[in-house]
Formats: structure tokens, C-alpha cells, sequence
């Protein structure tokens, strides 16, 4: 089980319960390409009777048919909206103040709908507030977390914007996303093991666009499907929790070796730099050059009960002070 829960954080959570009660509407930034995983399980726990409009940012990156299962999906929910935006360009911003209207009621015509915007680090919540002003206010940067305060600004349709600094559940306790959440880039790439994040990706893509996985790195086959009715049951590394390579069906050491070795990653000898390939995978992904991939879909959300099962390692602790960072 995956621990992340620096000072910074633990304040920003009081900060949210302190600013509620005043808020009409919560804006809530997810990654559209993992939407499910991008979502804090806690803040959904401490806004759960205020209106809810999804942003799901970064559309242009994902699949297009399932970023709208995922509108739907949250579209169903009561007290909720979605809507899949490219938060740099401004034109498709410009619902938003009146989704925030309508999700708020009737609200006094001299006063503004305040709105709390929310999310993990890394989901491109300063980028979108930034674009609904029209200008420069967020700090965006290369590190998850970048906002370290409330910030509060005014927005044109009568809206006026608080926003909060990125915050992590204390504990993932879902193994596939924390895996989703790692080659994202949305947690440290030292959270887990660089090379085992790549090695589900790589299987998760065979699974999900192995078209796009042939064709970017020039593979000329993949390793057959293997079909394990009870992958949810096998035990991986030792602990009793779902294998995600047995669930994809795929052997994405096999498929990362490939990549490696097409990619400058075949050293002397015949052997295959597994790190090379990590980072060419990884990097190729966030950055979209395997073209448009949504890495989950609302089917994949589990059932209640499974955390337990679904635990990564039991009292792992991430080192926040050290390795490369991401960008928020």
C-alpha cells in the first residue's frame, strides 16, 4: 500500500474543510485519461453534499469514445456534470461558468457562485484556472503539488474561483491505479519501480491499442493473449493481490524488451537495457505520441471490498523529497 502525505497536504485538507461550507460548487480536475484513477477517494468522501462539476482535462491526449463512456458515466450521478476540455485551449473553457450556475441554483443576483477547484497534482489544475482568467494568476510547474496555498481569483460569468493545492490520498490502496497514476506521471517515478510500471503499461497498451503499440515501435508481433479467468486470484511478488499482467493477458516484459531493443536500448552482447525502454515507453505515453489512449474505463472501476485485495505493498512509504518530478 502506497503512503504520500506531506505537511503541505495535510494542510491544504484542513484549508478544504475550513472553505466549504461558503462554497456552491466544486470543481473537480481528473486526468481523461484516467479518470477513475485521478479521483481522491477522500476528497469525494469530504464533498459529497456539494454540486459536483467533473472537469476531465487533458481530452486531446485520450480516446475520444471512451472519454464519453466517462462523461456518461458521471453525467448519471446526481448533483454532477462532466465536461472533457483541453484546459490550454480557452474556447472550450467557456462552459464552465454557466455549468457552475446551473449546478449552483438560484444564487443572489449581487454575489458570485464560488466555486472550490480540486484535484491530484499533475491533473493541470493551474493551466485551467489560468485559461479561465485569461491570464497568468496559477503557478504552473514541473513538480506535483506546485500550489502550495489557496488561491482565489474572479472569472468572467459572475464566477469567483478558489483554488487548492493538489492533494494525494494518505494511502493508494488500489494497485491498478496506482500503476495508472505512475505512467501518467501523476506520482514520482521512484513511487514504484520504474521498469514495473513500464512492464504494465506496455501489457495494459497490447491489451487496450495494440495497433498503436505496433505501429509507433515497429514491433512485429506481439506476444500472444493469454487468457486467465483468475488473474483477480494469483499472487504476484509474493503478496495475494490481483497480478496485473495475468489480468491484461499480455507479456509486457516481452513487449518492453522489444521496445528496448529497437529503441537503443541492445548493448553489447545481445543484452537488452530494460531502463531504456522504460523511458522511451513512459515518456512516449505522457507525452501523447502514442496517439489518443484512455488507460481505464468506467468497467474497470472494482466493486467495493476489493482494496484490500488490491493493496500494492503493505507500508511502503514514498520518499517525497527526492527523484524526478512531473509536471502538475
Amino acid at each position: 500500500m502506497l503512503g504520500w502525505f506531506p505537511g503541505h497536504m495535510n494542510k491544504a485538507r484542513r484549508q478544504i474543510l475550513e472553505a466549504l461550507p461558503e462554497i456552491d460548487v466544486v470543481i473537480e480536475v481528473l486526468d481523461a485519461r484516467l479518470p477513475y484513477s485521478s479521483a481522491n477517494p477522500m476528497l469525494a468522501d469530504v464533498i459529497r453534499h456539494k454540486p459536483v462539476l467533473k472537469v476531465l482535462s487533458r481530452a486531446d491526449l485520450a480516446d475520444p469514445e471512451r472519454t464519453k463512456e466517462w462523461t456518461d458515466h458521471f453525467d448519471s450521478q446526481q448533483n454532477t456534470r462532466a465536461l472533457a476540455v483541453t484546459t490550454t485551449q480557452a474556447r472550450e473553457l467557456r462552459r464552465i461558468p454557466a455549468l457552475c450556475h446551473e449546478l449552483a441554483g438560484h444564487i443572489r443576483a449581487d454575489r458570485d457562485v464560488r466555486v472550490m477547484i480540486m484535484g491530484i497534482p499533475n491533473v493541470g489544475k493551474s493551466t485551467l484556472i489560468n485559461g479561465l482568467a485569461g491570464r497568468s494568476i496559477a503557478r504552473t510547474g514541473n513538480e506535483p503539488a506546485v500550489t502550495k496555498r489557496q488561491q482565489k481569483v474572479r472569472i468572467d460569468g459572475q464566477v469567483a474561483l478558489i483554488d487548492t493545492p493538489g492533494v494525494l490520498w494518505p494511502k493508494i490502496e488500489d494497485q491498478a491505479s496506482a500503476y495508472r497514476l505512475a505512467a501518467s506521471g501523476a506520482i514520482r517515478d521512484t513511487a514504484i519501480d520504474y521498469i514495473d510500471v513500464a512492464i504494465v503499461a506496455a501489457a495494459e497498451l497490447a491489451k487496450r491499442y495494440p495497433d498503436a503499440l505496433v505501429s509507433r515501435y515497429k514491433l512485429k508481433t506481439l506476444p500472444p493473449y493469454t487468457a486467465n479467468p483468475d488473474a483477480a486470484a494469483v499472487e504476484a511478488d509474493g503478496d495475494q493481490r490481483p497480478d496485473l499482467l495475468a489480468a491484461s493477458g499480455f507479456d509486457g516484459h516481452a513487449i518492453l524488451a522489444d521496445i528496448a531493443a529497437r529503441r537503443g536500448g541492445l548493448r553489447a552482447g545481445g543484452e537488452v537495457d530494460l531502463h531504456r525502454g522504460a523511458e522511451v515507453l513512459l515518456h512516449e505515453l505522457r507525452d501523447g505520441k502514442l496517439g489518443r489512449v484512455t488507460l481505464e474505463t468506467p468497467e474497470d472501476i472494482p466493486s467495493p471490498g476489493d482494496a484490500e485485495q488490491n493493496d500494492v505493498k503493505d507500508s511502503e512509504e514514498i520518499d517525497t523529497n527526492s527523484g524526478p518530478e512531473q509536471s502538475t
